[in-house]
């Protein structure tokens, strides 16, 4: 018995010893491969992989719904679609509101209200005055071209039109949604899931095709969206829907509200210079299905949003190092920094319930940013040196007439620094996260067609300004390219 288990213990020894040797040899190799792809002595750890130049954005596409509401007539149709045509004192108090915002008037004193309880009780509060400049209406027109002279310098009105596919065919559909308070998520939902990947699709066909390159070499896709929640999320739905490959890297961003462009940026420079030869699909698209709904005295924030808030898409190719003589830089991205502003909690708040998504606004919101502008753009400047803010373009979220002529103000920026961003605001309303994309692409287009050295405007350097939930604002610094 004693010789059979000392066989069996040899066996034992000797199988082991073998799989011990078949372990370092397997070792060996791998420690051979690793010294041929070694980096080059003085580099940090994984430096070889990763790209060597700034994130770069090499293409940009925008899109919107097909329905155009002009500015004048869509207080008639928003009353009437949810059946509050014969609410005068209301429809006149959003009739207020509604030209203050379009017209760079003062705002109404009682239209902003603190945040709610689930019950629906809110208290009314007084609204400071805000500095605004009174302007002329610039005539509706369809899209006019950059440089015709119908935004001529000092004649900086509001919004003209908005783009929708709320319609009142799609809100006949659901009915639910033309309600205050009745239980629509449902409904909402579903436009959602359907529609955002649909309008997202048509800005990044667009991006695709002055990109020029193989879907293939697309490596990753960041997608940003307020408009609903759902698994899988809309980057999938957007990937199958252009084919792309299926080890595509995906990063889906939820509920960042005004700050879905700038925060999607900051992730796509991430994942571009980090990832050597990356192809970073960034796109962002909004439709107000959730947050449109019948007004109320109860609410008065939502009367604000009525007046200015629309659908639109945008997308960008952002990747490191672009290829000489294949593609074409656009904007070197340099920098990204968040914060969130001091005394600023409740500023801007969101809470998602049957009734869709209910939005709370704090009065002083442009003062926070006035206040605050400054500090929040001091590392900037030790990223781009440069003398003071007109040396620079400006891309900033549309978030209203008061909150661009505050930032305007506390700046002293030059009236044609925030010119692109004014058009952005007058031809398609404030698209939330989508808005910073437009704007970019209005910069280039400006660009072009005033013959201007850089695609900032013949500026070197350029800042993005996105202002979202939290009260939280997201910096970038990029630094344009030649435009020829």
């Amino acid at each position: 018995m004693a010789a059979v288990e000392t066989a069996e213990s040899s066996n034992v020894q000797r199988t082991s010893r073998y799989y011990r040797k078949e372990r370092i040899e397997a070792m060996r190799a791998v420690l051979a491969q690793t010294k041929l792809n070694k980096p080059k002595p003085g580099l940090p750890t994984h430096q070889h992989e990763r790209g060597i130049g700034p994130a770069t954005v090499l293409a940009i596409g925008t899109a919107h719904p097909p329905t155009a509401f002009e500015q004048e007539t869509y207080p008639d149709f928003y009353f009437d679609v949810t059946g509050c045509s014969e609410n005068v004192a209301l429809k006149s108090r959003f009739r207020r509101i509604w030209f203050a915002l379009s017209k760079s008037l003062c705002l109404p004193s009682d239209t902003f209200t603190s945040p709610h309880t689930l019950s629906g009780l809110i208290t009314s509060e007084r609204c400071a005055k805000i500095r605004m400049t009174r302007s002329t209406v610039l005539p509706c027109a369809q899209n006019p071209p950059v440089g015709t002279g119908l935004l001529a310098s000092g004649d900086r009105s509001g919004i003209n039109r908005r783009y929708f596919h709320m319609t009142q065919k799609v809100l006949e559909e659901n009915p639910s949604i033309c309600s205050y308070m009745d239980g629509s998520l449902d409904a909402r939902q579903e436009i959602a899931i359907r529609e955002v990947p649909r309008l997202a699709e048509k800005a990044a066909i667009k991006v695709l095709q002055e990109w020029g390159q193989s879907r293939s070499s697309i490596t990753h896709v960041v997608f940003a969206t307020t408009s609903g929640i759902n698994m899988p999320g809309a980057d999938l739905t957007l990937s199958r829907m252009l084919g792309l490959k299926p080890s595509v890297n995906r990063v889906m961003l939820y509920q960042q509200g005004s700050l879905g462009g700038s925060t999607a940026l900051r992730v796509a420079k991430d994942l571009a210079e980090n990832n050597k030869g990356a192809r970073v699909l960034t796109v962002v698209s909004e439709i107000t299905c959730f947050t449109f709904r019948a007004p109320s005295e109860e609410h008065m924030d939502n009367l604000v949003g009525a007046a200015i808030c629309s659908d639109g898409a945008s997308a960008l190719i952002i990747g490191s190092d672009p290829k000489p003589g294949i593609e074409s830089p656009l904007y070197e991205i340099h920098w990204c920094g968040q914060t969130i502003l001091p005394g600023s909690d409740g500023a801007i708040e969101g809470r998602l319930s049957q009734a869709g998504l209910i939005y709370h606004l704090m009065k002083d919101v442009p003062g926070l940013m006035s206040r605050n502008s400054q500090p929040i753009l001091s590392e900037a400047i030790e990223v781009a040196d440069f003398p003071e803010w007109n040396d620079v373009f400006w891309c900033v979220h549309p978030g209203g007439r008061a909150l661009l002529d505050e930032i305007e103000t506390a700046l002293q920026l030059h009236p044609d620094k925030l010119q692109a961003t004014r058009e952005v605001l007058r031809d398609y309303g404030n698209m939330s996260g989508a808005s910073v994309l437009f704007i970019l692409e209005q910069l280039r287009k400006r660009s072009v067609d005033m013959e201007l050295a850089t695609t900032g405007e013949g500026s070197e350097w350029g800042i993005v300004l996105g202002i979202g939930p939290g009260l939280t604002v997201e910096v970038a610094v990029l630094r344009s390219c030649p435009t020829f």
